[in-house]
């Protein structure tokens, strides 16, 4: 872990660079927003801490009313049992004895579960689970339109979940239902027709299962780009949004984008002034990422972060005066989970001034 960038009443031009930012007025108002919107649906939040990978954010959820918290890996459900979060469930297939050993044994200090959609990987989990002396919850992961994990709708996910429902060390959950591409269709009748099929494969499932005798009482998916179609749909009852707390660049280019504040920034120092209508900045990809395009510098529309070397951010100055040498301009990333995982810390400010400083906890768990 490197030493933080910054110490409480640290004005923000005073951080050093570059560094995760985190407006914390707006960060705020975010988990106030989604607690607002998903209190009259009935439907329970259960946030994904992939995005945020701190238990400090998490018992911040879980104050305004989550239920638990969601993890794609065990390194990560360890990390937040260890902090104090009491409800995790693995979003993803957990596959090796050893990794399967580490989830049973959080559940001496946790409710822990995960996601299923081979028979082999319900009999692994089910010795890891008889080896600990503990129940383990499993979902039956169904594919709802993503094309990648998941057994189809109907029969298939009811003949797995009844192998989990009559396994002793086992508990029989409910369904995961995710479609992660839809949200970043950028049409919003897009984002509605594909969760729409998605629903319709969940209601199904969930009508199918009871007519086996099996009660199915997670049915969790959505993100934040359709959390509100889930949310709504009579089907769905736990919720996995996650950017929704830092928001990024991706998202904000859905049309009718999610109603949620910028409150993720990298802040990044101009270190180089030497060309013609362009500054350098020292934020480049290992400071943040690409996969979802370049970043936008905050406030600044006439500034067009146009490429990154590794430790290098090229700025055209298209409009506007030029910032000047050692000036700290904020980035937008354009996707806000890899760029998380870059940093040690969070540097919460407000109003111009370091407030606070977390870990980001769970950095690099990727076992």
């Amino acid at each position: 872990m490197q030493p933080p960038p910054a110490e409480p009443g640290m004005r923000e031009e005073e951080v050093d660079t570059p560094a995760l930012l985190l407006d914390l007025d707006a960060f705020e108002a975010n988990l106030d927003a989604m607690a607002a919107l998903l209190a009259p649906t009935g439907v329970r939040l259960r946030a994904h801490a992939k995005t945020h990978k701190s238990p400090v954010i998490a018992a911040l959820q879980a104050a305004r009313g989550a239920v638990g918290q969601c993890v794609q890996k065990v390194a990560e459900a360890e990390v937040l049992a260890w902090g104090g979060i009491r409800d995790i469930l693995v979003t993803n297939q957990v596959v090796g004895a050893r990794k399967l050993a580490r989830l049973a044994a959080l559940a001496a200090i946790a409710e822990v579960g995960l996601c299923v959609d081979d028979p082999a990987q319900v009999a692994a989990a089910e010795a890891a689970a008889e080896a600990a002396g503990r129940r383990l919850r499993v979902l039956v992961e169904i594919d709802v339109g993503m094309g990648r994990c998941g057994v189809p709708a109907g029969p298939p996910a009811v003949a797995l979940a009844q192998r989990v429902a009559a396994s002793p060390h086992l508990i029989f959950a409910g369904i995961q239902a995710y479609h992660g591409r839809a949200q970043h269709l950028r049409a919003p009748e897009e984002r509605a027709a594909a969760i729409g099929q998605a629903i319709e494969a969940a209601r199904r499932t969930v009508e199918q299962l009871r007519q086996q005798g099996l009660a199915c009482p997670i049915v969790g998916g959505a993100g934040t780009g359709t959390f509100l179609l889930e949310a709504a749909s009579g089907v769905y009852t736990e919720i996995q949004a996650g950017s929704y707390v830092f928001m990024d660049a991706d998202y904000a280019r859905n049309q009718e984008a999610p109603p949620f504040r910028q409150s993720l920034f990298v802040l990044a120092t101009v270190m180089s002034v030497a060309g013609d209508g362009i500054c350098v900045v020292d934020a480049g990809h290992k400071a943040v990422p690409t996969d979802s395009g370049m970043p936008l510098v905050a406030g600044r529309p006439g500034l067009i972060y146009a490429g990154a070397s590794d430790e290098h951010g090229k700025i055209l100055v298209q409009d506007g005066p030029r910032p000047a040498l050692g000036e700290k301009l904020r980035l937008i990333p354009g996707h806000c989970d890899p760029t998380v995982d870059r940093y040690d810390w969070y540097v919460g400010v407000r109003r111009g001034r370091v407030e606070c400083l977390w870990p980001v906890a769970a950095r690099g768990a990727m076992a």
